[in-house]
């Protein structure tokens, strides 16, 4: 995918103000337009046009892909990190899919979900009394959490116009209870932590979805835990019981005799946690042989030997 310059396409600096962007884009509608134009191009010009100012007219839009887009030059190969959003602040305001399928790959890539994920929706407007929007973020977790519960300090950024129509940060710190058998995915609701009422009506709510950060051993799927499980050739093959540490505390379970690298054992209920409803996951162990180096003399004649005593051979018996 190609990353898409914004700001040349509207030909504005970086620092523009919000009415720098409207007047550019103003000036440049009238030039490409199609119902006016005679450039060979208007139709294809205008519509990056509309995309480049659907992004930068926006201040949670323009934010998000300021960060995203810092090094990248127009045409160059991009792809966004996992979790790019996480710990921005967003209004309930989004475009629909249909809204952000008129815009190219890239935009959908970057701001088709936002705004259309459920329970993420903003308040009526235009009434003299409102309950105030429902804002979101994405918050990073520990796996850890999940077993034990916490409380935690999460940072969230929300852009702002200041008063001459400048992009700003404004950053809030708030203290947040984790619940135990949170799960990715999982949507915590902060009462009155979303934008304010209008006419005296009560805030909005703030819903933060959790993600979990990455863990050097363990993948969660739901409720589920994924574990590679390293074992040595004579467990594989002879059966053994080992323990496996966990966040929860240590598991002990049988390997069984001519496990094979691949294969998976499943472990009901030492999975995330239940929470107050449902049921804990289970862990999933996938069995990966891990062979000794044959780095000293000795080792060496272990391997010499099984190979003039074991009749093995990995590749028959359909085994490639």
């Amino acid at each position: 995918m190609e990353f898409k310059d914004y700001y040349q396409i509207l030909g504005v600096p970086r620092d523009a103000t919000a009415d720098d962007i409207k007047k550019a884009f103003r000036k440049l509608a009238r030039r490409y337009h199609p119902d006016v134009s005679k450039e060979a191009d208007a139709e294809a010009r205008m519509k990056e046009l509309n995309e480049a100012n659907a992004v930068l007219s926006d201040p949670e839009k323009r934010a998000a892909y300021d960060q995203l887009g810092r090094g990248y030059q127009p045409g160059q190969e991009f792809r966004p990190p996992p979790d790019w959003d996480a710990g921005f602040e967003f209004s309930g305001r989004g475009f629909s899919p249909g809204e952000a399928a008129d815009f190219s790959d890239f935009f959908a890539e970057l701001f088709g979900g936002m705004g259309s994920r459920p329970g993420f929706g903003g308040a009526p407007r235009g009434r003299f009394e409102a309950r105030g929007e429902d804002h979101h973020a994405k918050v990073l977790l520990d796996i850890e959490d999940a077993f034990t519960g916490a409380t935690r300090q999460i940072s969230l950024r929300a852009p702002r116009s200041d008063a001459q129509g400048r992009l700003t940060l404004v950053e809030r710190t708030l203290n947040v209870k984790i619940p135990q058998g949170v799960h990715a995915g999982q949507v915590i609701r902060l009462a009155g932590q979303g934008g304010p009422g209008v006419g005296g009506a009560a805030a909005g709510d703030l819903l933060l979805e959790v993600q979990f950060r990455p863990h050097p051993r363990l993948r969660a799927h739901g409720r589920d835990l994924h574990l590679a499980l390293p074992v040595a050739p004579w467990e594989a093959a002879l059966g053994a019981v080992v323990s496996v540490e966990l966040p929860g505390g240590s598991v002990r379970l049988r390997i069984p005799e001519g496990a094979q690298s691949g294969r998976q054992l499943r472990v009901r209920g030492k999975g995330i946690p239940a929470a107050q409803t449902g049921s804990a996951g289970d862990l999933l162990l996938d069995i990966q042989v891990v062979l000794p180096p044959a780095n000293t003399p000795q080792a060496r004649q272990f391997y010499e030997r099984m190979a003039r005593e074991l009749a093995f051979d990995p590749r028959q018996q359909g085994r490639v």
